[in-house]
Parts: C-alpha cells; structure tokens; sequence
C-alpha cells in the first residue's frame, strides 16, 4: 500500500508539516564524524551515485563535510552535522496505520517542493527525515535547532532529479 497516498493523509496536508518542522527545538545533537553506511542492492547503489553527484554544496547555509567513513552513500553539511544515508531500509513508521491515520504525534508524513517525506521526533529535539514515493529511501538526520524547512527545500532538486519517484522495494 502506498502509505503516503493514503485518503486520510490530505487532512495533515503541508501546512501541518511545516509548522512541526519549524517547532525544531534548540539543543545540540553528537557531533559524530562516522555515519553507518547503508548496504542496498546494485539498483538503488546507482540511484544513491547518481543523488550524491546531485546534491548541493550547501544545505541550510552549511557547507559540505562529508562523514566517515566517505561514501557515495552518505553525505554531511555543517557541525553539528546534518546527515544523508541514501538507500536506508524502509522504516516501520512508514507501514504504522496510527501515522497513516495522523495520529501518531511523532511521526508525520508530508511533502516540501515535491519531495514526500516520514518525519520523525527524535531525541533531543533532533529530526529524521526519510522521502518516500521515489525509488530509494534517503534518510536526513537534522540535529535541533536546525531549519528543517529550509534544509529540505535545499535538498529538493537532487532529489527529484537523481531518485525518481514511485515505491522502492
């Protein structure tokens, strides 16, 4: 089932994701130099290859500083730092009927310039961001205090160029 085209999902709508993404809180994230490397299969490898040639020098008005270990996979701006994993696993949220149904509080789908994202609360005041509807699941992990709203813009064009849309395996 296509989880974001689901009929309820029209009444959280944009507005509804752009005033929890502006709602980032103010307090620091690890400053970690080393992100987990996705493993996806040969397909989505070469969507990620073709996202990171994609992607912008600056997100968020930070520049690039790509984490550890370097790869294709995975890219960094600014410290802390804003991570992207390109090819992630699907995350459960994406499946949970309560997020479908727009009652979970911690888990919102919405969409910016059109790019379809999970969005998720984490620990302090931190977001993850996974884009859904296109052919490989990227994760953006934004530390708090950071413009969300602003970051995804940033990243909107790389993605609707490099990962086409429809529903990755």
């Amino acid at each position: 089932m296509d989880f974001f085209r689901h009929r309820h999902i029209s009444r959280l709508g944009p507005p509804a994701l752009v005033l929890l993404i502006a709602a980032t809180g103010c307090s620091s994230a690890d400053d970690n130099s080393t992100t987990a490397v996705p493993s996806p299969d040969t397909k989505v490898s070469e969507l990620c290859r073709n996202l990171d040639k994609e992607l912008p020098q600056k997100v968020d008005g930070l520049g690039r500083k790509d984490p550890e270990p370097r790869s294709a996979l995975t890219a960094g701006w600014g410290s802390p730092a804003i991570i992207l994993r390109c090819g992630v696993e699907r995350p459960p949220k994406m499946a949970d009927p309560e997020v479908a149904e727009g009652n979970d509080p911690d888990a919102v789908p919405g969409g910016v310039n059109g790019v379809d994202w999970l969005m998720e609360k984490r620990d302090a005041g931190a977001y993850r961001f996974t884009s859904a509807n296109r052919r490989a699941y990227v994760e953006v992990t934004a530390p708090a205090g950071r413009d969300a709203s602003s970051l995804l813009v940033d990243l909107a064009p790389a993605m609707k160029k490099a990962i086409p849309e429809g529903i990755a395996d």
